[in-house]
């Protein structure tokens, strides 16, 4: 898909879309920076091999960052960049979005 051409709603949808990359992004709104343990403690029951592939997407958009640490045990955060920073409000809308209509949607039959 050339994301340059589609319209913006499909953009921002092919970016934060599937089941992870928001809810990745939202625990780092919520609290950053986080080590990829407590990433994936956020987002149950998503597997490492699917969390790793996931943030990688996320950093080839230049959305968050990895910063690794040369100590042992191995330790490396995740943090939103600046542009990551400017899904804040719109993760904060989800959110409020969200709580607002779960009830009215979730019991649907």
């Amino acid at each position: 898909m050339n994301l340059a051409s589609v319209c913006p709603v499909a953009f921002t949808s092919r970016i934060l879309g599937g089941k992870w990359k928001a809810r990745i992004i939202w625990a780092l709104v919520r609290n950053e920076p986080l080590r990829f343990s407590e990433i994936r403690r956020a987002c149950p029951p998503v597997s490492d091999r699917i969390l790793t592939k996931e943030l990688r997407e996320l950093q080839e958009y230049g959305l968050i960052t990895r910063r690794e640490y040369a100590v042992v045990p191995p330790k490396t955060e995740y943090s939103l960049t600046e542009l990551g920073g400017t899904l804040r409000p719109v993760m904060a809308s989800m959110a409020d979005w969200g709580l607002d209509n779960q009830g009215k949607i979730a019991g649907r039959p």
